[in-house]
């Protein structure tokens, strides 16, 4: 006895028959197969009593791969997805530490295992994971999966380096897997509410500032933080980087814990970032400004304040102390950005269809990073950082 699956291209509604040794398909089957119907795919359910139709609403089994911090949030949000009723059921997750794997496993109800190949094994119907393991192994981890059939979210930064990014694109196209990149900041709910007001921005001053915490120290500040504020700059402003200019320093950790950058782009427009993991207090926001606009987003608050000048001299909103300017604040209905994330990509895995987020965006990200941590390097080299690093020591 042996299953196959039949999928309707237009629809996309799948059907799992099960073939006894003596079953035929007739030109009648046939003929209902080449007329791509969903009414014709719901008779042959009909008629083959072993047979089960992968509806759109059965649970979309899923895994957590890497569940440190990043990854027990994400098994947090499938299982609370599912306790919300979203058609989606945490399998399992893995952890090369089986003791926090367990730990993650019996807090969410699931499985824990120690590596991908264990949990594919055992567990071979799991249609979509997120890549939660560190960066270094991202890409080991993506192809097991891909080429097991699974789709995948991959945390930020999608790849170690441009060319293992490179590969992840082409894994996903030729296994035809769905591959998100996982760019929070997309899914705030503050910056889905600035997206309608994007006229010509042309300066923008952005700040992420954090304190210290022990994790992601195998990466700059650039590549852990300041790589969610890239990539929605990037997506707001839609030109090429013309010229890269930044000043980083390590303090607290091997790597370069604090950042500025000036981003020129193609269009005309100036970028500064600013990006710590040692600061005092916690700070993410954004800022620009467009012809009679100033723009201001507050991730952590979720809140978009609009100045604006209107034509005559007016403008629609509240009064400021200016009578010329006038302040809107956009309606932002609040969701925990990951709730937001995840839902999106579970809808692309169940439609097959592209993800709000594809990984060629992750990588375009990456690349402007890596210019930034190049360009970081060869500042201090010009000022002799590392000469003055040694005396202090």
């Amino acid at each position: 006895m042996s299953n196959f699956v039949i999928e309707d291209p237009l629809s996309g509604l799948g059907c799992r028959f099960t073939r006894l040794p003596d079953y035929k398909i007739t030109k009648s089957i046939q003929d209902a197969l080449s007329g791509h119907s969903v009414y014709n795919l719901l008779f042959l359910v009909a008629i083959s009593p072993e047979s089960s139709c992968l509806h759109s609403e059965n649970p979309i089994l899923v895994a957590v791969v890497g569940v440190g911090v990043f990854g027990r949030n994400h098994a947090r949000v499938y299982k609370e997805l599912e306790q919300q009723g979203e058609a989606v059921r945490l399998v399992g997750v893995v952890d090369v530490n089986l003791d926090r794997a367990d730990a993650v496993a019996r807090e969410f109800g699931c499985r824990a295992f120690g590596s991908v190949e264990q949990m594919l094994t055992t567990h071979s119907e799991i249609r979509a994971a997120t890549v939660a393991a560190p960066t270094v192994h991202h890409l080991e981890v993506a192809r097991r999966l891909m080429e097991a059939g699974v789709d995948v979210l991959i945390e930020k930064p999608i790849a170690a380096s441009l060319a293992e990014a490179d590969e992840l694109v082409q894994l996903a196209s030729t296994h035809k897997r769905v591959a998100q990149a996982g760019h929070l900041e997309r899914f705030n709910p503050a910056v889905r509410s600035t997206v309608p007001l994007l006229t010509q921005p042309m300066f923008f001053e952005v700040h992420r500032l954090s304190v210290f915490t022990p994790r992601s120290l195998d990466v700059d500040v650039v590549l852990d933080l300041m790589i969610h504020d890239l990539d929605i700059v990037l997506a707001f402003v839609n030109s090429p980087v013309k010229e890269v200019r930044a000043v980083g320093l390590p303090i607290l950790s091997g790597k370069v814990d604090i950042a500025n950058v000036r981003l020129e782009f193609e269009s005309g427009c100036v970028a500064n970032f600013t990006a710590s993991r040692v600061s005092t207090e916690r700070v993410r926001k954004l800022r620009f400004f467009q012809p009679r606009q100033y723009v201001s987003v507050d991730y952590g608050r979720q809140e978009v304040l609009v100045f604006s000048i209107g034509e005559d001299g007016l403008a629609t909103g509240t009064l400021s102390v200016n009578p010329q300017i006038k302040i809107d604040k956009p309606a932002v209905t609040s969701e925990e950005p990951l709730h937001a994330e995840l839902r999106s990509f579970l809808h692309a895995v169940r439609e097959h269809s592209a993800p709000v987020v594809p990984l060629d965006d992750g990588r375009r990200a990456l690349a402007l990073a890596l210019d930034i941590v190049a360009a970081i390097g060869e500042h201090g080299k010009k000022v002799g950082l590392s000469a003055i690093a040694k005396s202090k020591n």
